[in-house]
């Protein structure tokens, strides 16, 4: 690479002239080469250490609110249909139980980086785990279910936009439109100048999910007197419940705790590592609250017949006015995922040169090139499965089961036990970490086989649009 060049090239100018060889002229030359050469060196020197000091500025409270920026978005919208399908007291217990489940596996992530330092994205630690064939495993599905996650992002935009200008134009378009506004959102490279924009991001999604409960609850109560137009809610899962369904529901809650996939990334941007217990405790504990509140709450005022993403159930008016608060969200939570997996693909690349700094020409050209190409991936995506919740489904079910749930486990088992497994000390773990595996496994292979069927009953039954098409969403 370029680095490498200039530095070999000013040790070559160092080095004196054989005797006999060179004449006073040239060696003049020479000399003023390698002198040009030394400050070449040291602007690189510079470079990187303008871009160490750039990179590491997170405390515990910006991490806290980058979390927040990548978890609390599209998870919270799916719950009310979740707990519509499963009912009432399984949403609930599944909701505060995967959350409970999530904090832990993030505690084991936190601990492997604090003794792994070198580890900086989810990628190093499959290496750790497995070798080379885990980085390159792991590796691949770190950036797919990122860019699921964009793509995710992709379609709740175009959905928006859709509501809010009544199918005014064709969704393409929109599905364009949010590409493009996800791009720009993406376009600074530091996690710590992202945190700015989150508190903007945390407001926006409570204020939406605040608008769709007030709404919903007032509808719910203009209809309390009147019997027949009660709202029916149930303790108890729909009667018709198939396995598929009852997947697709699971693994929409397993897709709301999916923060543990960028918390390595996220980590090696702190200044103080070892706070990031603080981090992961606030954000699991808000995350319960939103998401068994936002689930419930709607849930209750509209019934089994509450939509995904749960801002659609609002009524033609308020559902308007929730998505348009709920824009910031979408697409600064979306960005930050393609910032995260850009980083990591940018970083692997020139992992040797500071040109991984990105504050370079040739840095920020192909920063912006990458960025772009993985937008483009995830608006393809979007495009291809155009429905909410089974492209969350199959992204949680193919992904988020390894990266939430079954990798912690194999960490702990592989990386963080100190002494045999059959010590006191560890026996209750090794048991609380068995299960945490099997949960994983579980999701991975029946998450999948249901959001599979899932696809393929609601293309067979017209229920959602063709691909790559101009027709509104249903």
């Amino acid at each position: 690479m370029a680095t490498t060049v200039n530095y070999k090239d000013s040790i070559q100018a160092a080095q004196p002239p054989a005797p006999g060889v060179v004449s006073d002229k040239e060696d003049d030359n020479h000399s003023s080469q390698g002198s040009s050469n030394s400050e070449t060196v040291g602007e690189i020197s510079q470079l990187e250490k303008q871009g160490n000091a750039h990179f590491k500025r997170l405390g515990w409270k910006r991490l806290t609110v980058v979390l927040i920026v990548e978890a609390i978005a599209l998870g919270s919208l799916s719950m009310p249909a979740a707990f519509a399908t499963l009912g009432m007291v399984a949403g609930v217990i599944l909701t505060v139980g995967l959350g409970l489940i999530a904090i832990y596996t993030s505690y084991v992530v936190g601990q492997v980086k604090l003794k792994f330092p070198e580890v900086s994205h989810y990628a190093d630690a499959g290496r750790l785990m497995f070798g080379k064939v885990g980085y390159e495993i792991v590796s691949v599905m770190f950036v797919l279910q990122l860019t699921f996650l964009v793509g995710s992002h992709c379609l709740t935009g175009t959905i928006a936009f859709l509501n809010i200008t009544g199918n005014g134009a064709c969704s393409l378009v929109f599905g364009v439109v949010s590409a493009i506004i996800l791009l720009i959102v993406a376009i600074p490279p530091s996690f710590a100048e992202v945190a700015i924009l989150g508190y903007i991001d945390f407001v926006s999604i409570i204020a939406a999910i605040l608008i769709t409960m007030i709404a919903t609850g007032i509808t719910r109560g203009e209809h309390a007197a009147d019997v027949a137009a009660a709202v029916p809610w149930s303790a108890w899962p729909t009667e018709d419940l198939t396995f598929s369904k009852a997947f697709v529901a699971i693994t929409n809650i397993v897709f709301a705790y999916s923060f543990a996939v960028c918390q390595f990334s996220f980590m090696d941007e702190m200044h103080t590592p070892k706070d990031f217990v603080k981090s992961i405790w606030v954000l699991g504990i808000v995350e319960i609250i939103i998401y068994t509140l936002t689930g419930a709450v709607i849930y209750y005022s509209v019934g089994a017949g509450v939509k995904s993403p749960a801002l659609l159930s609002a009524g033609p008016l308020i559902s308007k006015v929730a998505f348009g608060v709920a824009l910031p969200v979408i697409f600064i939570s979306g960005s930050i995922n393609t910032t995260v997996v850009t980083r990591y693909i940018h970083g692997r690349v020139y992992k040797n040169s500071v040109v991984r700094f990105i504050n370079t020409p040739k840095g920020w050209t192909t920063w912006l090139a990458l960025v772009s190409f993985i937008t483009l991936i995830a608006w393809v995506i979007a495009e291809a499965i155009p429905f909410f919740s089974d492209l969350l489904s199959i992204s949680s079910a193919l992904f988020i089961s390894g990266f939430t749930f079954y990798f912690p486990a194999i960490m702990w088992f592989m990386l963080i036990r100190e002494g045999s497994l059959f010590e006191k000390k560890n026996l209750a773990k090794g048991i609380f970490n068995l299960l945490i595996l099997i949960i994983g496994i579980v999701v991975l292979v029946g998450g999948t086989y249901s959001a599979i069927v899932d696809i393929i009953e609601s293309y067979e039954s017209g229920k959602v649009r063709g691909a790559f098409t101009c027709a509104p969403f249903e």
